[in-house]
């Protein structure tokens, strides 16, 4: 007689197998810098959520604290208990909770996802620039990359906006998945429900899965909330979590939802990784995720963007010779393009920028993105204008000017010609 485990278990076994032995990965540069140095330094302008919330901030009433404190410490459910993902099925419209898995994190979401969809020989068409994390899990996991440039602020729209024809260009037969993020890391932009629809009908045409990733929705500045790409094609799958609109990174919860088929099998694979999310993680995911805590939470992040982002560009305008950019729709940063002479690697600046200053922004060159540097605006108004004076002292002394800057750059002047493989 088979074993029962090996037979519930062979094929993903066999599959996961030949994955792992074939697997390299490229190191994570953002957050390698990140993990490295965010403790380090004196300003952390690299950070792209708001402050984050307190434990007491989060449980504020007595009896959510006693709540908490008789939670048992046990194993939870482990695709996340059924009032967390009934809450988290309540944000996307047709979903029940047989389409949500919670994850530790949207780390671990876009991991088991791309871990799950992906073969080698598959083609991914990657909107660029984005977080780059599943630009470097589907290398390991054997895939081409095929990268998708938004196209570039201009004279007549100063905003980030999505090339459907060049969609259109990079797509093939062989094209398994597309990777969005929207509201997008890092230019903040925000797209609409056009725009998706149009990327779902491409797909569909070619029957291509998409992930959307989705984690900075709800941190819009103007409180209209970014259309989600769920629903829009059997074969999308969100995923998001807590860690940026909601301002509770420490929790670790995230989530993925996608076709219950489909879910069933992400499961599967989260016995692999992290088996379930935290028992407090998973109980205070269900307070923050309550109808009417979460409007609060959301309308605090939304009150930190509007009351820093003034600051924020006010110092990038005074800077205007060497800094331009467009607004953020969503999240707490600025994808700047910087104009110099003599002309400085992004990663390099930022390398001075930490050592001689004791502040740490990101380099475009994590974005595949020379000459731009992503500053995040989420901190305490006070720290956050230190840290921006003291930013500006470090581009003096690296001695930095406008002057022929403009020659300088010409080679590369249009900001999607600047988009480059990260190494």
């Amino acid at each position: 007689m088979a074993s029962i485990v090996h037979h519930r278990t062979h094929d993903l076994t066999r599959k996961s197998q030949g994955k792992v032995a074939a697997m390299r990965l490229d190191p994570f540069a953002m957050e390698r810098m990140q993990s490295t140095y965010e403790h380090q330094v004196d300003f952390n302008l690299s950070e792209s959520g708001v402050h984050p919330l307190t434990l007491g901030e989060l449980v504020d009433d007595a009896a959510a604290r006693e709540a908490l404190l008789a939670e048992a410490l046990r194993y939870t459910q482990t695709n996340g208990t059924q009032p967390l993902r009934e809450s988290i099925a309540a944000l996307y419209p047709g979903a029940t909770p047989d389409h949500i898995q919670v994850t530790n994190g949207g780390s671990e979401a876009n991991f088991i996802t791309t871990w799950n969809l992906l073969e080698p020989g598959d083609e991914v068409v990657m909107m660029v620039p984005n977080f780059m994390q599943t630009w470097g899990l589907a290398r390991a996991f054997g895939a081409t990359i095929r990268e998708w440039p938004l196209v570039g602020p201009s004279e007549g729209a100063n905003r980030w906006g999505i090339d459907l024809d060049g969609l259109e260009r990079v797509m093939s037969p062989r094209t398994k998945l597309i990777v969005i993020c929207n509201p997008n890391n890092p230019t903040g932009a925000r797209f609409e429900a056009g725009d998706l629809d149009r990327i779902a009908a491409v797909a569909d045409r070619y029957g291509s899965w998409i992930l959307s990733d989705e984690i900075y929705r709800g941190a819009e500045r103007d409180g209209r909330e970014t259309p989600t790409i769920w629903g829009r094609s059997a074969r999308v799958i969100v995923t998001s979590g807590l860690s940026k609109a909601y301002g509770l990174p420490g929790l670790r919860i995230g989530w993925i939802v996608g076709p219950p088929s489909r879910i069933a099998s992400l499961w599967s694979y989260h016995d692999y990784t992290t088996i379930a999310p935290g028992a407090l993680s998973d109980a205070l995911a269900r307070h923050a995720l309550e109808p009417a805590r979460r409007e609060r939470l959301l309308a605090r992040t939304r009150g930190i963007l509007n009351r820093n982002y003034p600051i924020i560009a006010r110092w990038l305008d005074d800077h205007g010779e060497l800094f331009s950019y467009v607004p953020p729709d969503a999240g707490a940063i600025v994808y700047t393009r910087y104009r110099c002479h003599p002309w400085i690697n992004s990663t390099e600046l930022v390398t001075r920028l930490r050592l001689e200053q004791q502040v740490l922004v990101v380099p475009g060159d994590h974005f595949g993105m020379d000459h731009y540097l992503r500053l995040g605006f989420g901190d305490d108004p006070a720290h956050l204008g230190n840290g921006l004076a003291r930013l500006g002292h470090a581009i003096a002394d690296c001695g930095l000017r406008s002057a022929d800057c403009e020659s300088a750059i010409n080679p590369q002047s249009n900001p999607q010609s600047q988009i480059r493989n990260p190494r």
